[in-house]
């Protein structure tokens, strides 16, 4: 008996949960990447770090979209996780 015979085959639900956790992986790695840096690095131990005072629009807008992503791909995970999608 090959593999495709045993009836154990994926379902059509759960290979498109896997491919949406796919593209929710890489559509938050890209994010991430987008972001600016926080932060100076070591040259804040110097006293030479800048005082952030607030967020620009754009700035808000990716923390946004970068946290509905990272949601959406927890909520995923635990879809297929706990088996809730077969």
């Amino acid at each position: 008996m090959g593999a495709g015979c045993t009836g154990d085959s994926m379902s059509i639900a759960y290979v498109i949960c896997l491919i949406i956790e796919a593209l929710l992986g890489l559509a938050m790695m890209l994010l991430v990447l987008l972001h600016a840096p926080k932060g100076e690095g070591m040259g804040g131990i110097g006293g030479a770090a800048t005082v952030f005072t607030g967020k620009r629009g754009a700035e808000a807008g990716l923390d946004n979209l970068t946290w509905t992503v990272a949601g959406l791909f927890i909520f995923v995970c635990f879809l297929l996780g706990f088996g809730l999608v077969k």
